[in-house]
């Protein structure tokens, strides 16, 4: 039985950073269908701007131009129609502050983006696998 593709929204301002992220997620054994965002603002248009077809995923950068990260998710949770939708903040930030205001704000998951290309791409994969494959999503009604 084929899998039906799951919709991932990467929230990536880092060219490089979203080739990797792209090629990761292309090598997993998950199907996907992957729209990028390029800034906060473009990741709110996406989600609300299309609240018909939202993704199975985000995953989303802090230090994003327009509108940060933080604030996306804020906006994210506030929202009935998109409390629920499982966002994982995968960053090149360590800092505690973010961490916890991550957390604080509703993130499923909070991933420092590893430096080494071989841990990036396997993290990146192991995350489409278990978000997209084993993780179970509530969808709030009408969705």
């Amino acid at each position: 039985m084929a899998t039906e593709p799951k919709t991932i929204l990467l929230v990536e301002d880092n060219a490089d950073d979203e080739a990797l992220t792209l090629r990761a997620m292309r090598a997993s054994e998950v199907p996907n269908i992957i729209r990028v965002a390029r800034d906060g603002a473009e990741a709110l248009e996406a989600v609300f701007g299309h609240a018909d077809r939202l993704p199975d995923l985000i995953l989303l950068d802090l230090k994003l131009p327009k509108v940060s990260g933080l604030e996306v998710l804020q906006k994210l949770r506030a929202d009935e129609r998109t409390r629920g939708l499982p966002v994982v903040v995968l960053t090149s930030s360590d800092e505690e502050k973010d961490i916890v205001e991550s957390y604080n704000l509703g993130a499923n998951s909070f991933i420092r983006k590893p430096v080494d290309f071989d841990e990036f791409i396997d993290a990146v994969r192991q995350l489409g696998l278990y978000w997209l494959s084993m993780n179970r999503v509530r969808r709030p009604l009408g969705f």
